[in-house]
């Protein structure tokens, strides 16, 4: 029989909080990251469109593990509608689909706010990452195929209007749950406002839990590939990568000893004790001398592990 390949790169692990540039690929993104760390494995937390900058969050190694909890995390963009135009992809890549001379008031646009607050029903873009019958929307939509996607319920937590610039142009701030496409709120509130809109501008500043100065510039880490020693290069950049346990925030956190851990590590469950041990059946995550364990459920008196970290 044949050796198993040894995985390429180096076993590092911990999330890199990137402040994706404008026209640069979410894909394109990792696989820099992925390239700049030699990591073994790599991947993000909630796509960003080429034509949005911000906050990209790339687990590393053991940190993809850990990708589901951060994609379920509130996220806060900023972005522009420029009014007057509708287009195929809600942004200003697509062709124009109707037009309109008619612009918005300020007042007239803080009223519609409301409406698009709460849980909304949301039809996402024709150019989106919706699976039809099996197949991307944006594959279809760039065959000439114009697809039913359905609406579905989205949570909008709060949604500002930041400034109108001009009568062609507003700015907003909104923060939402997953799943939530900015490029249809403002494809919708043209529609609402009887004038058309389209995201001429879009930045993402944060995705819980992680906050906005957690962000890192792209040109920032390339600048350290002019550090010739390979230990003293990947020292540099491994400095910039947040704890993987960070990205698990928002749940009980269990600190456990070394038997434990090596329990928890074979599968096995461990029995939690004493007055403050958590009774509610809930999920969980478990340390060992400041360092991840598992995540894993909580329930009568046991901790059982889901996912092991080495």
């Amino acid at each position: 029989m044949s050796k198993p390949r040894k995985p390429k790169g180096r076993p590092v692990s911990g999330w890199l909080i990137l402040d994706k540039p404008f026209d640069f690929g979410s894909t394109e993104a990792v696989s820099k990251i992925k390239w700049l760390f030699n990591a073994q494995k790599a991947g993000h937390a909630g796509t960003l469109d080429p034509l949005a900058s911000g906050m990209l969050p790339i687990a590393l190694g053991d940190a993809t593990k850990t990708v589901p909890y951060v994609m379920d995390g509130r996220k806060i963009y900023e972005f522009c509608v420029t009014w007057g135009e509708e287009r195929t992809t809600d942004d200003m890549e697509g062709e124009v689909l109707n037009s309109s001379d008619n612009r918005p008031g300020e007042q007239a646009i803080r009223e519609l706010l409301p409406k698009y607050t709460g849980t909304i029903l949301q039809i996402p873009p024709q150019f989106s990452a919706i699976k039809i019958a099996g197949e991307r929307a944006y594959d279809l939509a760039r065959e000439g195929e114009v697809v039913e996607i359905p609406a579905r319920e989205v949570e909008v937590h709060r949604l500002t209007l930041l400034g109108c610039p001009d009568e062609n142009t507003a700015h907003f701030e909104v923060e939402c749950g997953k799943g939530t496409y900015v490029r249809a709120l403002a494809r919708d509130m043209g529609r609402d406002l009887g004038c058309y809109g389209f995201i001429s501008e879009l930045r993402r500043s944060m995705v819980a839990p992680f906050a906005e100065d957690a962000m890192v510039p792209l040109e920032k880490l390339i600048e350290l590939e002019s550090i010739e020693d390979r230990d003293e290069r990947l020292a540099a950049l491994d400095a910039y990568l947040i704890d993987t346990s960070e990205a698990l925030s928002s749940l009980p956190h269990l600190i456990i000893n070394d038997d434990q851990a090596h329990r928890l590590k074979m599968g096995n469950p461990i029995l939690l004790r004493g007055r403050d041990a958590p009774t509610q059946e809930s999920e969980a995550y478990a340390t060992a001398r400041g360092k991840l364990v598992a995540i894993g459920e909580i329930g009568q008196g046991e901790f059982r592990p889901k996912r092991v970290f080495g």
